[in-house]
């Protein structure tokens, strides 16, 4: 019976957890951002390796799979590229495959939610 309702519990805990797409609108200011990104020459100095994907539907979790959106109300997340690694939030490096996207640096994670 125990086992049957913590079944149950857990269908439903994962049926209402919201999926965290990427969708992504790259700001003029940094005012206006949620994440302030440094893209890094070397994959080893990034925090997260990300993906540009081609369609909106690929862009699904925080795993680094990015679609960038035309309009800032698109978009789950604001970002400002800074010039300057120690102004970043987050140090990004671009990837060629969608296979290499993910994180580096699990503690920055929260960021991206």
């Amino acid at each position: 019976m125990k086992t049957c309702i913590y079944l149950i519990i857990m269908e439903i805990i994962l049926f209402i957890t919201p999926i965290f797409p990427q969708k992504v609108y790259s700001s003029q200011f940094s005012s206006q951002a949620d994440v302030k990104v440094f893209v890094t020459d070397y994959e080893s100095q990034a925090d997260l390796k990300v993906f540009k994907v081609k369609y909106q539907s690929e862009a699904k979790g925080n795993e680094g799979l990015w679609f960038f959106v035309e309009y800032q109300s698109q978009a789950d997340k604001k970002i400002y590229f800074v010039e300057y690694e120690s102004q970043a939030d987050l140090k990004i490096y671009f990837v060629e495959y969608k296979s290499q996207a993910g994180w580096r640096n699990k503690k920055k994670i929260h960021l991206m939610y």
